[in-house]
């Protein structure tokens, strides 16, 4: 299983290390430190299947000898605590063989760490593990100070930046995920930490079983016991509560098969026995549901909290397509219409349908266009009817470039769904009546961000209209969040293209949106568009060949180089660069320091923009030409019309932007496009690929990876379109439990179980099934309600409890453990709550018991309901404070006071529930901006008190 790991150290005499004796150890070798008169030997080490010294031009010869490079380390460094080398160290996926992942690491130490001016030590390992698998990973040695043609220079402060160490471990995932599709290899890594990714997971080290064998030469010999410890504690944290590997399983794709299941729990679990009890206990989990079989006969499974995000995204769009808050009059629908046709634009009948449709009152509108159809256009013509109408109209996208393009073509002020979330997140810039909220290639939204997007709009009661096209590039996360809406709702589609000026062309994306990969590429191959050549290598410079012909022969026209890797696109940028360079088309070379690497920049050159930034204006993915360059200053005409003009220590995020990935094209158009053909693609980027042009599109493969055009066609229709756990879950009539349903604000105070209804026997959870076993449950509830409320009576009348009565409380608790662990704890809570439900259950009315312990066992997995809870106590005491101290009662008071204190206390076992009420702070009293976590501050202003129980 291709697993992520990145990490970076540093080499440093103050622990005792030797660059030498390092360097000998990665790399299997021999090595004579002349610092210290003695050999290191490793010649025996096994599993080193490639070392090569990379240096970047203008390095002296010499210091490709590792010998050489780094007794000149140690011998330039004179403290006795000297910084003398950083490592990087990550893991290769398995799924490769070694040749393939001997270039991957190549590839990325040269982009990354050579062309930045380090020379770099590269030793790629292959060891074999104690279970018979391959754990391949590369150690990387790296020099500190700058190299030039007389040997080093002063060290480098900008590669010790925290943010470099950031950059290369989101870009090694990037790059591994793009090898792995080039590869067509099914498998993706993520580098986000667990934290970040919301899994309780420790973050395991990568090591190699030679590791158990050193004890020294700067080797951690610990770090082999501490590998073990924490897949250990992993596997017993999946074993206790298996929500937390099927959270991690369902991240990126909704359902899952047995291997998927298989290789997680081998990464985070140690050894074979726990192997098998955690996946034992995830089978056996009631979250795991399994959904049947997919269409190529495999088993498929999900978890429950999968089918509860899906169930409260159809609840929620559900409720907003029954709703009409959003009318648009006929006499501001006819003016909006006229305003375009003044600027010379008439919607067509398909684009007038959906201008109709989204401008209606229903709250949810969908528009399912195919590329190049004017989405884009007649959203600008909606946002006036609009705003005509009194609503305030914002645009939302995945990507920055996405948004930009939504705004550029409508008109509708536009951000990234990420930044509207970070406000939120705040307290900020919560949606209300008012809103109209467009999200733009809503195809690529993964289905938890879509229904924390869905549910946010429906709760403010504002108005959501989705457009996208299923068919194109998929969500990165789980899900097919906006196809599997346009399944269920009132929908319109726009299947007339536009964008292209020729019939056959539009016919050809057409093609491409429905699937008929093969009847687009044979079309374009019949007018000479597709082009194949011996190699990969030559297809690339025939590609830029005709690019650059074309270029200077319709300077006027837009063009854009398109492909599937970064790595491609780098090669594709340095070519299509050294064409301009031979045609003088370029001003005199400057040297920059960017982001990711040293870049030659030059008046003339075209750039792209690889990071949002609001003040400057700019999005990841905008292009422009350089119009003025120097060492630390830029100034850039973007093709939106502009100048921008920023300092490079402010921002570095750029690069040469004449060829750019299919990713980063969605929305994009152009006159012409250049798509050079890897085997990493599927329909879904050859329709966006393919569909970026106005006039002409200009197809490049090689014959090494494609033997001819059948292979190519193969190869790009493929379907790898993401699926709904719900597409099963409604075929086997697999039900939500309610504790996971859309959630209505509480809107007046209520008693408990004021309008709670069971789960009928085939919906009762499988949890509360478990809990309760076969046994005589009625009698032993019925036994521990007496005994409380025996205690309950004497403690109200002020009187002590009898040690009969203590005792025959503790008595049934005990017994209530065979209901449950929280049975009685559960009970007693409700008992507090309402001091009659007691004598109730005590005379043989049981079945509000199990709805209590239905309730508080479905509220104890669910954060958000332990959210909602405490606010509704939490408002409830402070009322009951208030009236005792309105009447005088100040003991009163003190003692409701201390039960909330002690709420307050609570939260710090519950980080959670405390991370949730950050944004919820006005419902608790607190102010919208509060300095310190909520727990502190309702504890500071309160005091800690003890609340009362039936403690004994």
């Amino acid at each position: 299983m291709a697993i992520y790991h990145l990490s970076v150290k540093v080499i440093s005499r103050a622990t005792g290390a030797s660059a030498v004796a390092s360097a000998a150890y990665r790399s299997a070798s021999r090595l004579h430190d002349e610092r210290l008169d003695r050999d290191h030997d490793f010649t025996n080490k096994s599993g080193v299947v490639h070392s090569e010294i990379m240096a970047p031009d203008g390095a002296p010869e010499e210091l490709s000898d590792r010998a050489t490079l780094w007794n000149t380390v140690e011998a330039g460094e004179k403290r006795k605590d000297a910084q003398l080398s950083r490592e990087v160290e990550f893991a290769i996926p398995r799924e490769m063989d070694q040749a393939q992942g001997i270039a991957l690491a190549r590839d990325f130490v040269q982009r990354e760490m050579v062309d930045r001016g380090m020379v770099a030590d590269l030793n790629v390992h292959w060891d074999i593990g104690p279970d018979g698998l391959a754990k391949p990973h590369a150690h990387v040695m790296l020099t500190m100070r700058e190299v030039g043609e007389e040997g080093f220079g002063a060290k480098v402060r900008d590669w010790n930046r925290t943010e470099l160490v950031e950059h290369w471990r989101e870009a090694w995932a990037d790059h591994v995920n793009e090898r792995l599709a080039q590869l067509d290899i099914d498998a993706r890594i993520d580098h986000r930490s667990l934290e970040d990714q919301s899994i309780d997971l420790e973050p395991q080290h990568k090591i190699g079983p030679a590791a158990g064998r050193m004890a020294g030469e700067g080797l951690e010999a610990e770090r082999l016991e501490d590998h073990h410890r924490i897949a250990r504690e992993n596997g017993d944290k999946i074993i206790a509560d298996p929500r937390i590997a099927l959270d991690a399983i369902t991240h990126q794709q909704a359902t899952f098969t047995q291997q998927d299941l298989a290789k997680f729990i081998h990464r985070h679990s140690d050894g074979k026995d726990q192997f098998d009890r955690a996946v034992s206990a995830v089978q056996a989990s009631p979250e795991f549901v399994a959904l049947g079989q997919d269409g190529r006969g495999q088993d498929r499974f999900t978890s429950r909290e999968m089918i509860a995000v899906e169930d409260r995204l159809h609840r929620a769009s559900e409720g907003m397509a029954q709703r009409r808050a959003h009318g648009v009059s006929e006499l501001e629908q006819r003016r909006a219409l006229a305003r375009a046709e003044q600027r010379g634009l008439v919607l067509s009948g398909e684009q007038k349908a959906a201008f109709e449709h989204v401008t209606e009152g229903r709250d949810l509108g969908v528009v399912v266009g195919y590329a190049g159809t004017g989405k884009s256009a007649l959203l600008g013509v909606a946002r006036e009817a609009w705003e005509d109408a009194g609503y305030r109209v914002q645009g939302l996208a995945l990507s920055g470039i996405a948004a930009e393009n939504l705004e550029g073509g409508s008109g509708i002020a536009s951000r990234t769904i990420a930044s509207l979330e970070h406000q939120w997140a705040k307290d900020r810039e919560w949606l209300d009546a008012r809103d109209v909220l467009v999200i733009d290639e809503a195809g690529m939204i993964g289905s938890r961000q879509m229904e924390r997007l869905i549910s946010a709009a429906e709760k403010a009661g504002a108005k959501v209209v989705l457009v996208g096209d299923p068919e194109q590039l998929q969500a990165i996360e789980a899900g097919a969040a906006f196809r599997s809406i346009a399944e269920r709702h009132s929908h319109v589609e726009i299947t007339q293209v536009r964008r292209q000026h020729e019939e056959w062309q539009r016919d050809a994306t057409r093609h491409l949106a429905t699937g008929r990969t093969g009847e687009a590429l044979g079309a374009y191959e019949a007018r000479g568009m597709v082009h194949g050549a011996e190699s990969r290598d030559q297809a690339r410079e025939d590609l830029v060949e005709r690019w650059d012909r074309e270029r200077m022969a319709e300077p006027g026209k837009s063009r854009i180089i398109l492909t599937h890797t970064n790595d491609e696109v780098r090669d594709l940028n340095l070519t299509a660069r050294e064409r301009l360079r031979q045609a003088g088309a370029l001003g005199e070379d400057v040297t920059v320091k960017a982001e990711r690497g040293e870049r030659s920049f030059a008046t003339g050159d075209r750039l792209m923009f690889l990071k949002n930034d609001r003040g400057l204006g700019v999005k990841n993915g905008m292009l422009g030409e350089i119009e003025q360059v120097s060492p630390t200053q830029m100034t850039v005409r973007l093709d939106a019309g502009r100048s921008v003009v920023f300092d490079l220590k402010d921002y570095a995020q750029v690069d040469h932007g004449y060829a750019a990935t299919i990713h980063k094209s969605q929305g994009v158009t152009v006159d012409r496009a250049h798509v050079l053909a890897t085997p990493g693609l599927d329909r879904h980027g050859a329709y966006v690929a393919l569909s970026r042009h106005r006039d002409s599109v200009q197809i490049h493969y090689g014959r090494d990876e494609f033997e001819d055009l059948g292979k190519l066609t193969r190869v790009l229709s493929r379907e790898r379109a993401k699926d709904m756990a719900s597409d099963f879950a409604k075929r086997r009539d697999i039900h939500v439990p309610p504790s996971m349903q859309t959630k209505d604000q509480p809107q007046r105070q209520r008693r408990m179980f004021e309008g709670f209804k069971p789960a009928s026997p085939t919906r009762q959870p499988a949890v509360l099934a478990r809990e309760i076993g076969q046994f005589d449950q009625q009698s032993t509830i019925e036994r521990h309600a007496r005994a409380a409320a025996d205690v309950l009576r004497m403690k109200d009348r002020g009187l002590p409890v009898p040690a009969p009565q203590r005792q025959a409380l503790l008595d049934a608790r005990e017994a209530m453990g065979g209901v449950g662990p929280h049975a009685a704890k559960d009970l007693e809570r409700a008992y507090m709550r309402e001091p009659g439900l007691a004598s109730e259950i005590a005379s043989g009315r049981t079945q509000r018991a199990i709805q209590v312990l239905q309730l508080e066992a479905e509220v104890r997995a669910d954060p958000r309901l332990r959210a909602d809870r405490f606010i509704e106590r939490w408002q409830s005491l402070e009322r009951q404070r208030s009236a005792l101290h309105f009447e005088g009662d100040m003991t009163g008071a003190r003692q409701v006071k201390d039960r909330m204190g002690a709420m307050a206390k609570s939260l710090e076992r519950d980080p959670q529930v405390e991370s949730l009420l950050r944004t919820r702070r006005v419902e608790l009293g607190l102010p919208a901006e509060l300095g310190r976590g909520i727990g502190e501050g309702l504890s500071q202003y309160l005091g800690l008190g003890r609340g009362r129980g039936l403690g004994l």
